[in-house]
């Protein structure tokens, strides 16, 4: 297997993201990092289900984490009856495929194909654990592979000379596109908001740039729309956690916002992604709702007086016109017509 990440920072190498190895699973704590470099150990997919919720991994880590839970499981069930096996291998699914509720769609995507590898490792007499974990790296090399050509569509709307500002953490896509824009000698500059309360764009997209060799600056949440002023913005773009097919965007809280001051002033809003056919309209999207005590607070440090309260939706739903369009495989569609996206046969990478 050729892999897809050669060349890509220290965070998006598929050792550092989650792994499964020796009846336990690894996962670079994205909390923390680029302060420390730690790896969570989980023993059990419960452990596993316990990261993705508590945010050790976030992005798209979530879905390499899962299938590497459902490795573990199956390494954990080694010893059961077929049936009894299938039993645990099904509870471990639910419990990963819902750690999070707004990205339940794709996460259940993820652990029942491994449930469909597992049982297919049972036939014919394969380890399942190894199954299982073989199948995991293959999905996301494939993911990566699909994600650079969502990349090469995306730098076509760079200039070769400009400044680029970023959302929260895009996981591979934000890899792929300094990749390809090194490739194309393009001259670019990352702006990166922090994305309060756990900092992704801060810690995670401007480690990333800069890792990869890019000019990176990074900005408080409060100042995206004075820097699309003051440092002439070319283009905006984030990755989403979900694709709606009214051409609704979720992505992480304040992408509305960062749109609605592209919009403004006339930067244009470019999001990375493969539609949700599953999620016709918005509607059908739960906004999860994190701790508000994490809004209160900095790194630990109360920066508030006791009794004040918080709130902490962790995701915003951006309307279709403010999208300047959705960038897939296939090429740039318009938020008002995804279902062209299905007019071609789509590869299944989970």
């Amino acid at each position: 297997m050729e892999r897809a990440d050669k060349d890509l920072a220290f965070m998006l190498r598929y050792e550092n993201v989650a792994w499964y190895e020796d009846g336990k699973v690894r996962i670079l704590d994205r909390r923390i990092y680029p302060t420390d470099t730690v790896f969570v150990t989980c023993n059990t997919p419960e452990e596993v289900a316990k990261a993705i919720k508590d945010m050790v991994t976030q992005s798209a880590g979530p879905y390499t984490a899962a299938g590497m839970g459902m490795a573990l499981a199956a390494y954990e069930c080694r010893d059961l009856s077929e049936e009894k096996q299938k039993e645990y291998l099904k509870d471990a699914a639910y419990k990963l495929g819902n750690a999070r509720p707004t990205t339940a769609n794709r996460m259940n995507q993820v652990v029942n194909r491994c449930l469909d590898v597992a049982y297919e490792a049972m036939e014919s007499g394969k380890k399942v654990d190894e199954a299982i974990f073989e199948h995991t790296v293959d999905s996301m090399n494939k993911r990566y592979s699909r994600i650079g050509i969502v990349a090469e569509y995306l730098v076509d709307m760079f200039p070769d000379n400009g400044n680029i500002m970023t959302q929260c953490f895009g996981e591979t896509i934000v890899g792929m596109m300094l990749k390809e824009a090194k490739k194309r000698n393009k001259n670019i500059k990352l702006f990166c908001p922090e994305t309060r309360p756990y900092l992704q764009g801060a810690r995670l997209t401007a480690s990333v740039a800069y890792d990869q060799g890019f000019d990176t600056t990074v900005i408080t949440d409060n100042m995206p729309a004075f820097t699309m002023q003051t440092k002439g913005i070319d283009l905006f773009t984030s990755a989403a956690d979900s694709i709606c097919m009214d051409g609704h965007i979720v992505n992480k809280i304040r992408t509305l916002q960062i749109a609605i001051a592209a919009k403004y002033s006339g930067v244009p809003y470019f999001v990375t992604g493969i539609p949700d056919r599953d999620y016709k309209t918005i509607s059908q999207v739960k906004i999860e709702e994190r701790d508000p005590q994490q809004v209160l607070e900095f790194r630990g440090i109360k920066t508030t007086m006791e009794g004040v309260k918080g709130y902490y939706p962790s995701f915003d739903i951006t309307p279709p016109h403010l999208v300047s369009g959705v960038v897939t495989d296939k090429g740039i569609l318009t938020p008002y017509d995804l279902e062209r996206y299905f007019d071609t046969e789509v590869e299944d990478y989970y």
